[in-house]
């Protein structure tokens, strides 16, 4: 296997490794979503307001998103960058909701 090394100020860098580091540099970019899950503790109308109250979501948004929890077991509630992604899925958590996050499919 022949593979070109890319002098650095700090050594050298293998073909595998830069493939990693534009990997991962664009693996920034991937979006990531921020899933709320049904459970059997908070009210309908508390999931709404939370809605509502974080993420700004107008009235009929935020009932929209609470009934699929509510119907479908779990609704996409953001979906933006890992960072943002990790902050609301703690904020949901502050909140008492079940929450997760997870890259968007392709």
């Amino acid at each position: 296997m022949n593979t070109t090394a890319v002098t650095l100020s700090t050594g050298t860098l293998e073909d595998t490794d830069l493939d990693t580091t534009l990997e991962n540099i664009l693996a920034t970019d991937t979006p990531w979503k921020v899933i709320v899950w049904n459970d059997p503790v908070n009210l309908m109308t508390y999931v709404s307001y939370i809605f509502r109250s974080h993420f700004g979501y107008s009235r009929a948004r935020a009932e929209e998103l609470m009934l699929q929890v509510h119907n479908n077991g779990k609704a996409i509630v953001f979906t933006g960058s890992r960072e943002d992604a990790e902050k609301h899925t703690q904020a949901m958590h502050a909140w008492g909701l079940l929450a997760t996050f997870e890259k968007v499919d392709n």
